[in-house]
């Protein structure tokens, strides 16, 4: 059994980090939305706005670490 995962392409979309055109794909894993360059291998991931805030708002700062 092979689990395939629909791919749509981002018409006019430029990569990040390789510069490539119209090498974006947009696919959804365990239903979090990610971008995908076909060509260089570059990954980025969309939490919902709704994870986004209830991490910051569970946040606490101890300290701040400064080596001298």
């Amino acid at each position: 059994m092979t689990n395939k995962q629909r791919r749509r392409f981002i018409a006019g979309a430029t990569c990040p980090e390789c510069k490539a055109l119209d090498t974006i794909s947009l696919y959804f894993e365990n239903n979090v939305e990610k971008l995908e360059c076909v060509a260089c291998g570059y990954q980025e991931s969309q939490t919902e706005d709704s994870v986004k805030s209830q991490t910051r708002e569970a946040e606490s700062v101890i300290g701040i670490f400064k080596p001298e």
